[in-house]
């Protein structure tokens, strides 16, 4: 079948299979024909309200039902989602909503209206508009410039099967979280939306609902593999064709254990930011050759890797990776309240890594949260790996803090699940990395560090604790 507008798609998965359940919480549950039924009238409520065609809608509602329904109500009308945490305290709201200037911001879920009878045609000129505080802290708009429009019969991506059953545990105002589910909705999916994350709700829900497909952050893998063994084998998972991680880079010991669990096939991870502006895809067999990896270029994207002065680096040394779109620059996207890091074109996302021989590209870790300590580089990253490794870890963050002999001093956050101290964690680093790379000092902290998206603000933490920063620390000072 030829590409429709969303509202054209929907009515005609609710066509074709009317009662089939197209979302679910844990409160309210759709079929495709309600959902159909229900968006026409919340669309005309949002019409009364005066959302036109190419306006933007803040929607500021947990996840749920209610947070599907208002993006394919504003679909429905031609306008633009612009999906935001319900959770923002409002200075960041306001902030938020100064750039994008919606027509209409949506906190609360309305009523629909009592006509839900068929709209006109309309299609979104932008399909969504996400916002990213990136590594700055300050907001900016990601304006997606494809068209909400979609074949029912062909999946966006090849790792995204058709008419399967998908557990979305992540938040929705996320790119990722909010994509995935979307696309697979569209494409003939019943939505399985939790809340919140939670490992054991995760496995519950898979066994219950019979999940095929679900899309994860490390973060989230860390905490189900940290269940005793015998709790996450009490669980069937056999349903599941595709778990697919993104969002963060993944330690390789965390990776091989999954795939050890559930088979290579099984696993997909892929590297893109909100911007599309270029994609790698790996799955579980290519990884186990190329251990680390986040794949090669995949639908028509390309991927270079840039010395300080926009050269290309020799193969597997580090650089800036940068990315371009099948349709080439400005193809994807446009910024409200920020600029693109651009080469010839080519835009990185602020991420360093390298390419193998093969093609195939490693992240080391975003530029702004490159540690220097005396003149060596250190990448958090792969220090939060090391520690994530420890059993006592649930979750860390690495930044640097001044020094004045190194420069800067390699400090962790750590996040434990049970008692240990610093002196620990170091020599457990210490047993897996080199000297340079291991915290000079620890501090222990009260709850995760990292969101249920794997979001981390190492600037924001190292902010907060520069004033307090000792100048001549000793190790393992906590």
């Amino acid at each position: 079948m030829a590409q429709l507008s969303i509202s054209r798609g929907i009515s005609e998965l609710a066509r074709r299979d009317p009662d089939r359940p197209a979302v679910c919480d844990s409160v309210r549950a759709l079929t495709r024909r309600q959902l159909d039924e229900q968006t026409n009238g919340l669309a005309r409520t949002y019409a009364a309200l005066g959302v036109r065609a190419g306006d933007l809608v803040t929607i500021a509602l947990p996840n749920g039902v209610g947070f599907v329904e208002a993006c394919v109500a504003t679909w429905k009308l031609g306008a633009t989602p612009q999906p935001v945490s319900a959770k923002l305290p409002p200075p960041e709201l306001a902030a938020i909503l100064e750039l994008a200037a919606p027509r209409l911001v949506v906190t609360q879920e309305l009523a629909p209206d009592v006509d839900s009878s068929p709209l006109p045609d309309v299609v979104s000129a932008e399909w969504k508009a996400p916002t990213s505080g990136g590594s700055t802290g300050r907001p900016k708009l990601i304006v997606a410039t494809t068209p909400g429009v979609f074949d029912p019969d062909v999946p966006a991506v090849p790792y995204l099967h058709p008419a399967g059953v998908q557990l979305v545990p992540g938040p929705l105002y996320h790119n990722g979280p909010f994509i995935y589910a979307f696309r697979g909705l569209f494409c003939g999916h019943s939505l399985i939306v939790r809340e919140r994350f939670d490992p054991l709700d995760w496995l519950t829900c898979v066994q219950a609902h019979r999940i095929t497909w679900t899309m994860a952050v490390p973060t989230m893998l860390h905490r189900i593999w940290r269940l005793e063994p015998e709790v996450r084998g009490a669980y069937d998972l056999s349903s599941l064709q595709v778990l697919l991680h993104l969002g963060a880079p993944c330690p390789v010991e965390l990776k091989r254990a999954w795939i050890g669990w559930l088979g290579p096939d099984r696993i997909w991870e892929l590297y893109a930011g909100t911007e599309a502006n270029g994609i790698t895809v790996i799955d579980g067999n290519a990884w186990l050759t190329h251990p680390g990896s986040v794949g090669r270029p995949a639908l028509g994207s390309a991927v270079r890797v840039l010395d300080d002065r926009g050269h290309d680096v020799p193969t597997g040394e580090v650089g800036e990776v940068y990315l371009m779109p099948v349709g080439g620059p400005g193809s994807t996207y446009r910024y409200v309240g920020a600029t693109a890091r651009s080469v010839d074109g080519w835009e990185s996302l602020g991420d360093l890594g390298r390419l193998d021989a093969d093609g195939y590209l490693y992240l080391v870790d975003r530029t702004a949260d490159c540690i220097v300590s005396g003149g060596a580089n250190v990448y958090p990253a792969e220090v939060e790996a090391a520690l994530e490794s420890h059993p006592a870890v649930r979750s860390c963050a690495v930044i640097g803090l001044p020094d004045d002999d190194l420069g800067q001093r390699v400090h962790a956050l750590v996040d434990a699940t049970q008692p240990v101290g610093p002196e620990a964690l170091i020599a457990h680093v210490a047993a897996r990395l080199a000297r340079y790379k291991v915290p000079r000092t620890v501090e222990l902290v009260g709850g995760p560090l990292r969101d249920d998206a794997g979001k981390l603000r190492r600037s924001q933490l190292r902010a907060e604790r520069l004033p307090l920063s000792p100048r001549s620390p000793t190790p393992g000072q906590s």
